[in-house]
């Protein structure tokens, strides 16, 4: 390689989530490895990235999303486009999407021939009632010219649609994840105000991908067995519209009116107090119905903390039966049955390490240098 690549990394958002998260670490570990990256997202607060990126970074201004799912995808999709329009806003020899709406500018730019291609990223396939929403995500994987993915899930679907891809996997910074108390864990529980007992963190929000409510009805169960128990639910900042799914969890919660205030839900936390977050649990309950990866797995695993998880593709594909207690993602009783399980302290001593061994085999430079090959075919494709 002649020189450094120059990469346009493309999001959807500048919200912490699992998508994003990514292609923020894999911009600084290309950084990292000597290649020039600048991370793009449409910027409609003008707030910037949850944290401050170490690589370039390109927020661009947009106005207020419409109202409606489908017209705030289609706006900022022009929104994308016209940022790029500008030639020198594409000095660039690669152009990289996370998602469905950069994915589609890039297709609008390509067909335009103001750029030459770009790598799309495909980090799981969602399912919209509304087809407009169904067509604009096929076309923003039809229209790439490469494909990663994050598991063999994702890759075997793709494969099946004659796509090949490569699997980059998910990396974790054991530095700033790791079982080390510091003083940000006692600001952290003071400001939150849980109530003694052992604590269950499920990070995603409210949400029908994250298995929010069957979650809810499995910690009734725990609460019979543990009254002390408390269930903090974080994250949840989406750009789709999950108001009929939080409507249900809001049924449920109220039919249950002896959780009293054991149901702990914070939103968005800081970048910096995520690390302190993952201590204060006494274990991760991510049951997911449909993953790309579950990044937080690998977050709470190297903060020490034992992970129940759904007994599925992907975590299937990382995790050997032994890492992480295992659960039918469709059966309330069995979430609780992990999570009952997950506070006997013979269960805990035997996690902890297997899962900070599974956090060091996970870093950001090995899946930063898995695209670089991928990368230098592109580039050669757009110069022949």
């Amino acid at each position: 390689m002649s020189r450094p690549l120059r990469i346009a990394m493309l999001t959807h958002s500048t919200n912490p989530r699992g998508g994003v998260v990514h292609a923020l670490h894999l911009s600084e570990a290309l950084v990292v490895l000597g290649h020039e990256v600048v991370l793009h997202a449409p910027d409609a607060v003008g707030k910037g990235f949850f944290r401050k990126a170490r690589c370039g970074s390109a927020c661009f201004s947009v106005g207020p999303a419409p109202a409606g799912m489908t017209a705030m995808v289609e706006q900022r999709i022009a929104d994308y486009v016209t940022y790029f329009e500008s030639p020198a806003a594409r000095d660039f020899d690669i152009f990289h999407a996370h998602d469905g709406i950069s994915g589609n500018a890039l297709a609008r730019l390509k067909e335009r021939r103001l750029i030459d291609g770009f790598a799309r990223t495909v980090h799981h396939i969602d399912q919209f009632s509304d087809p407009r929403l169904m067509v604009l995500q096929r076309r923003s994987i039809a229209a790439a010219d490469c494909f990663f993915t994050v598991s063999r899930l994702w890759r075997g679907v793709l494969a099946a649609e004659g796509k090949a891809s490569v699997n980059v996997g998910n990396g974790v910074d054991i530095a700033r994840f790791s079982p080390r108390r510091g003083e940000s864990d006692a600001r952290l529980s003071a400001r939150l105000g849980l109530p003694r007992g052992p604590v269950f963190l499920s990070i995603g929000g409210v949400e029908a991908r994250k298995n929010s409510v069957r979650i809810l009805k499995a910690f009734t169960q725990v609460r019979s067995v543990r009254p002390d128990a408390q269930l903090v639910i974080a994250g949840g900042v989406s750009l789709l519209d999950h108001g009929a799914y939080q409507s249900e969890f809001r049924r449920v919660l109220d039919e249950h009116p002896a959780l009293g205030g054991a149901v702990h839900i914070i939103g968005a936390v800081a970048d910096e107090d995520m690390p302190a977050l993952f201590r204060l649990a006494d274990t991760l309950v991510f049951p997911s119905v449909t993953e790309g990866f579950g990044l937080v797995v690998l977050e709470a695993m190297a903060s020490g903390v034992p992970v129940v998880v759904s007994s599925i593709a992907p975590f299937t594909e990382y995790l050997t039966p032994d890492d992480a207690l295992w659960c039918d993602p469709l059966d309330p009783a069995s979430i609780a049955q992990a999570m009952i399980q997950a506070l006997a302290e013979p269960v805990r001593q035997k996690l902890r390490p297997r899962g900070l061994q599974i956090g060091a085999r996970h870093s950001w430079e090995r899946t930063a240098e898995a695209h670089i090959a991928s990368y230098l075919q592109l580039r050669e494709h757009a110069h022949a």
